[in-house]
């Protein structure tokens, strides 16, 4: 009995056992790891058909609106428009350089070889130190024969590279670079000073000797009243004449240039006031009239720096102003 009971208890079923439901989980959304590059390339294509379509986009799980995308798209756009732009501007930029660089070079040269090289039909069996003792004075013969056979042309010729020179040292004293010039407003000021201040000059100071002259008196009083004449009449003169060049060679309104003229017209005569006299108790009382142009040219680099400067600020005020009132709107009409 004991192990039928044994072997019943063994065969006793057992009771079954429920097992837990299992619950699936999706899989995650897949995601493409794509390089950063590639990821902005890619929103920017989705962004743009988005634009076409209208529709919006899932891509690795982000969607991307209509309206959205075609603003990323734009302003994607517009970044690289910008950016084109402002390489071009420094690639004008450098390119102006090189320019103005190779013009200073080259004429800086030119002038220094034709100093140095004076006697160069001479210098068989020459040392250097002969060449370089010798230049000074027959370059000063050299000029002193020019003055006699043409005497306008030589004046012309100082007084235009002066004014170039001058008005490139205004530029660098307003705070550009030394080879970051205005070629154009340099050139128009040796144009000046080339076509009319060494030609003009010349006769003037003819003049001025035929006129005293006639007078029967040669005292020390005669050099102030050259200076004198030479800081009111004279002065007014040019400095009409250089403000109105420099204005038609910009090509302004007459009527600007009058208006420029009438608001620099006393404040550049009484400017000069403070340099020209004592330059010109030298000029008139030491100097060959020959030689007065030379003199007063080496002066005028000073002179011209101040003229330029002060006749450019006031062509530039003008176009400020110009502009600041093109771009207010005008008062509405009643």
């Amino acid at each position: 009995m004991a192990s039928i009971h044994t072997i019943s208890t063994i065969t006793k079923p057992l009771k079954p056992t429920t097992a837990a439901p299992t619950t699936v989980k999706p899989p995650p959304p897949y995601h493409l790891s794509l390089p950063t590059t590639t990821r902005r390339r890619t929103l920017a294509v989705s962004a743009a058909t988005t634009t076409t379509t209208g529709k919006d986009i899932d891509l690795g799980g982000a969607v991307i609106g209509g309206g959205d995308g075609g603003g990323d798209g734009g302003e994607s756009g517009g970044g690289a428009g910008g950016g084109g732009g402002s390489n071009g501007e420094e690639v004008g930029k450098m390119l102006d350089r090189g320019i103005n660089a190779a013009i200073v070079l080259a004429a800086g040269s030119f002038a220094v070889t034709k100093l140095l090289t004076i006697d160069h039909d001479y210098w068989h069996g020459w040392t250097l130190f002969e060449i370089l003792r010798y230049a000074p004075q027959h370059n000063w013969i050299a000029y002193e024969e020019t003055l006699k056979t043409n005497p306008v042309l030589a004046k012309m010729v100082i007084s235009g590279v002066v004014y170039s020179v001058g008005d490139w040292i205004a530029q660098c004293y307003e705070g550009k670079p030394l080879f970051d010039f205005d070629r154009a407003r340099m050139i128009r000021s040796g144009l000046a000073g080339f076509a009319l201040h060494g030609s003009l000059s010349h006769y003037y100071y003819e003049f001025c000797e035929v006129i005293l002259e006639l007078f029967p008196f040669h005292d020390w009083w005669a050099v102030p009243l050259k200076v004198a004449f030479d800081q009111t009449v004279w002065s007014a003169v040019w400095n009409s004449i250089y403000f109105t060049v420099l204005g038609f060679l910009r090509f302004e309104s007459p009527a600007s240039i009058l208006k420029e003229l009438k608001a620099t017209f006393f404040p550049m005569l009484t400017a000069g006031w403070k340099l020209w006299p004592f330059a010109h108790l030298v000029t008139y009382g030491l100097i060959p009239v020959e030689q007065r142009l030379l003199w007063v040219d080496c002066v005028e680099l000073i002179w011209v720096t101040i003229l330029s400067t002060y006749s450019n600020e006031k062509s530039e005020a003008r176009i400020s102003e110009a502009s600041e009132d093109a771009a207010s709107p005008s008062p509405p009409q009643e």
